[in-house]
């Protein structure tokens, strides 16, 4: 294999290729680096009878200490339309969410403590901005030769904001606050040595009859070259109380390139 002057080979060789190795091993080979993890990408243009943009961007990025492990998430999905009878642009998706997390390690492997806290920016949801907090304990489930199953569960607090084109009662605050009770599920299956099977799922509990959010992913990841990979993906979000003229339920079905890094 022929490598470019001044580069490793290990970049190609080593936790890049997808089923090889388990997130476990991953996160073993890389203790104490500052940043791993992946992006991803996905684009689609289109010209002719109609024109549109649409663009995904996706990365988890991992820190990995003796006694924490960090873990950052971006997710941004932007799309424009263009009409061709006017030129005009419409904006028709717009949706940007952090999260960050870290895990404080204790007792027993996979045992952990952990504080986590996002913000979701969604232009069409009717909302001006939801965040939340919690913290709470984390463990794995069930591990076997090609599954693992991990879990977090915790207490936390819920803010968020309608956006002025939402319809209010009169009575109604724009902003909300409430308590609730987070759970989020990791399941990880080996399916073949460059192919692995992932499904994450996190769960926002209203303690405070307020809004409960759902978000699931579920993903086939194969390695193609190095350290790039194919991922097709199903996306599943659920809001038990939108706003007034909303749905409860979005999907997106998606194929991306991931890079490993």
């Amino acid at each position: 294999m022929w490598v470019p002057h001044g580069y490793s080979a290990a970049p190609l060789e080593d936790f890049h290729q997808y089923g090889e190795v388990s997130d476990d091993e991953i996160h073993q080979l890389h203790v104490g680096d500052l940043l791993y993890g992946d992006v991803e990408f996905g684009l689609i243009a289109n010209k002719g009878n109609s024109e549109n943009t649409a663009f995904k961007l996706k990365s988890n990025v991992y820190q990995d200490f003796t006694q924490w492990r960090n873990q950052l998430k971006v997710d941004a999905l932007y799309r424009e339309d263009t009409e061709n009878d006017t030129g005009h642009n419409e904006v028709t998706a717009s949706r940007y969410f952090v999260s960050a997390q870290g895990n404080y390690k204790v007792g027993k492997d996979n045992e952990s403590f952990f504080l986590y806290a996002d913000y979701l920016n969604d232009k069409f949801n009717g909302k001006d901005y939801t965040t939340t907090v919690a913290m709470g304990y984390g463990n794995r489930l069930f591990e076997g030769r090609k599954n693992t199953i991990d879990f977090d569960i915790g207490p936390g607090l819920y803010l968020s904001k309608s956006d002025e084109e939402s319809a209010l009662d009169e009575d109604q605050s724009r902003l909300q606050r409430g308590h609730l009770l987070r759970i989020a599920l990791q399941w990880e299956r080996k399916i073949s040595e460059r192919t692995r099977f992932n499904h994450d799922m996190s769960m926002e509990i209203s303690l405070s009859g307020l809004n409960d959010r759902m978000v699931s992913e579920t993903a086939v990841v194969s390695q193609v070259l190095g350290g790039v990979s194919l991922k097709v993906s199903y996306s599943y979000r659920y809001n038990s109380q939108p706003e007034e003229g909303k749905l409860k339920t979005d999907t997106e079905l998606g194929a991306t390139l991931v890079y490993s890094f």
